[in-house]
């Protein structure tokens, strides 16, 4: 085990979460915190009632430096979002996907203008590096931002917290960009985040990491919280985990993410593996992920078999209590006559059917800052 932990790498506020006593464990090749002493319920609490701050510094982050139209061009051909058509200062969620018409990641653009950034998930980060490189023409560029950390402030209270440092936070809207200065480093901040509620992810230089964190948890009574209450916020929000509700496997359509295929680019089918998607939009996927509800209080685990009838129908990718829900909530995928809204399931959780049925995602409300112009 020992030898084990020596070969992970550490965030820029590793030493950090030490000294606030966070428990450390493996994630993604990381050594990352998992909860504080406070405990998962309370970090979770905050983060929906007040504000949490999140180390997601493992995430790859990466520019695209060359002219941005062609950048944008090139990374249409991996993805079936909309790049081409992203505003200045505006970001936008993302699959990337492979030839068979499968996920390889789920990703965030950026157009800053005069480069694109993106932020891949961390243990995907060289596969997409390798995949987006290769894509790109001559004159573009990949150049992935190791020296930077990533954080991500959550919650009602997170604008509170951070316009002080950073007032022009106050004006973005929700996937709104911008470049400040903040605890004296260049800083990138996006409104967005993957918790359901309002807040920012800041990327920032390693070396200001902990100043900033310092200044989020001392100076603004922000709660710092770790990979627990992350993994309870975002399934609440209805939100895939790469690796879990999302693979290589899985097509964006099975996957209910129909929203990240732009307008346009189902008149092109010019991205990899547009075969197998424009085949399910037009006559249905063979399975689809849903959210669960399920009866009494034992939460069903990823890998939970799902059966109706006493026959077999499909698996839990996602599974946990929600604190906020006061129940358990699973996600996954089950045939398409099976995926309406109230149809009754059975979890089999220890040799035991544990009663269910398919609800509409979030299971908690989101509530991100949205503007009517937004694009």
């Amino acid at each position: 085990m020992a030898d084990a932990q020596d070969n992970l790498l550490e965030t820029p506020l590793a030493d950090w979460h030490r000294a606030q006593g966070a428990r450390m464990v493996p994630f993604a090749g990381y050594l990352m915190p998992v909860q504080y002493p406070s405990g998962i319920i309370v970090e979770h609490t905050a983060c929906r009632t007040a504000a949490a701050l999140f180390d997601v510094s493992h995430m790859g982050q990466a520019e695209l430096r060359g002219p941005v139209a062609e950048a944008a061009r090139a990374l249409e051909a991996l993805t079936p979002a909309d790049v081409q058509g992203l505003k200045v200062n505006r970001q936008r969620y993302g699959v990337l996907m492979n030839a068979a018409g499968g996920i390889l990641d789920d990703f965030m653009f950026t157009n800053m203008g005069d480069r694109m950034l993106v932020v891949f998930n961390a243990s995907r980060k060289e596969l997409d590096e390798a995949a987006v490189a290769a894509a790109l023409p001559p004159g573009v560029t990949l150049h992935p931002l190791r020296d930077r950390a990533l954080l991500a402030l959550q919650g009602p209270g997170a604008e509170a917290a951070l316009a002080p440092l950073a007032p022009v936070v106050a004006s973005l809207p929700f996937m709104g960009v911008a470049e400040t200065t903040l605890v004296g480093a260049p800083a990138v901040i996006s409104r967005s985040g993957y918790s359901g509620e309002d807040g920012y992810e800041i990327s920032i230089p390693a070396e200001a990491a902990a100043m900033l964190a310092a200044a989020l948890v001392d100076g603004a009574g922000v709660t710092p919280a770790g990979l627990g209450s992350r993994d309870s916020l975002r399934l609440e929000a209805g939100l895939c985990l790469y690796g879990n509700d999302i693979d290589e496997t899985t097509s964006p359509v099975e996957a209910a993410l129909n929203w990240t295929i732009g307008k346009r680019r189902r008149t092109e089918w010019n991205f990899l593996g547009a075969e197998r998607v424009r085949e399910e939009l037009d006559h249905g996927p063979k399975r689809l992920r849903v959210g669960f509800a399920v009866e009494g209080r034992q939460p069903a685990r990823a890998h939970t078999e799902i059966q109706s009838g006493g026959a077999t129908v499909g698996e839990v990718t996602s599974g946990g209590f929600g604190p906020t829900l006061g129940a358990p909530m699973a996600m996954g995928y089950v045939r398409p006559d099976l995926a309406v809204d109230g149809t009754a399931l059975d979890l089999m959780v220890r040799g035991r059917a544990i009663a269910a049925r398919v609800a509409p995602t979030p299971f908690v409300p989101h509530r991100y800052k949205r503007a009517a112009a937004a694009a």
